[in-house]
């Protein structure tokens, strides 16, 4: 079976590959969550999703010269900053075609195409040897994964002892009401994700895989206004949206966008941890 013919990832191309495209034209190339300090933080969206980034760098710590796995790599823009910042090799894949291109390019177009490199790959079967890399992230990727429990053992596997894994993810928080299922229904549906998962299951599916010294934190708190900020980045390209998925369909988008960053629900994670 190759990748194209799984049901699950032709889910996640026709998001990201279709009206997900349309989205980073209105928000820009750093396509994550933003981090602020607090209700009163003002920092930009640019600001915000470097500090994100900056926070997935932190709890990765990678050594220079170290080499990166970027699971689920999209663009590319935040493996930039990373090999910017730590001075690594990073290594990115993604089952988007047109995401291996597109971070293929802007990585030459910034001048690191030797150090930042993007290709094909199926995060639950790596192309890869065993202890392949010294450190590896997820940022944001792992709530479009089938099964998050084969992308922690793969992950696992190309690891070298002692390696750190940071991952940045969406989850969905107990306890959930019927409005709040509404909601999480939907995003599962629409966007691509085969589940939301709960910080109880990321500790054991971590467990499970042999990672030690497991931190999680929730911050929610600190992220969630960025659905609401990118509802209103999307409502400038609505005539394209439309174009792409009909009026009726950008409506809900749309209208489930903000409800999505409004129900106590909708949670957000940020984890380090060490290959045993």
């Amino acid at each position: 079976m190759t990748i194209e013919q799984s049901p699950a990832h032709r889910e996640v191309l026709n998001v990201y590959d279709g009206f997900g495209r349309i989205y980073g034209s209105a928000w820009g190339p750093n396509i994550h969550y933003g981090y602020w300090e607090n209700d009163a933080d003002d920092s930009s969206v640019e600001e915000a999703t470097d500090r994100l980034t900056d926070l997935m760098i932190s709890g990765l710590a990678p050594q220079p010269g170290q080499r990166v796995l970027d699971i689920g790599c999209g663009i590319g823009y935040p493996a930039q900053r990373l090999v910017r910042t730590c001075d690594v090799d990073v290594v990115g894949i993604t089952i988007s075609r047109i995401q291996v291109s597109d971070a293929t390019k802007l990585a030459a177009e910034a001048g690191l195409a030797d150090r930042a490199t993007f290709q094909y790959g199926d995060a639950m079967d790596m192309p890869f040897p065993d202890d392949s890399f010294d450190a590896a992230w997820a940022f944001e990727s792992m709530w479009h994964m089938p099964d998050r429990g084969q992308v922690l053992s793969e992950a696992a596997r190309v690891l070298r002892p002692g390696g750190r894994l940071a991952v940045a993810d969406v989850i969905q928080r107990e306890p959930i009401t019927p409005e709040g299922r509404e909601v999480l229904d939907h995003v599962v549906e629409h966007y691509g994700v085969r589940s939301l998962g709960t910080m109880d299951e990321y500790r054991k599916a971590l467990a499970d895989n042999g990672f030690v010294d497991v931190e999680i934190t929730d911050i929610t708190d600190n992220v969630i206004r960025t659905l609401g900020l990118m509802a209103d980045a999307v409502e400038t390209v609505r005539d394209k949206l439309a174009e792409l998925v009909g009026e009726e369909q950008a409506a809900s988008l749309l209208d489930f966008m903000r409800k999505f960053g409004s129900i106590p629900e909708s949670g957000y994670v940020f984890l380090t941890a060490v290959r045993g």
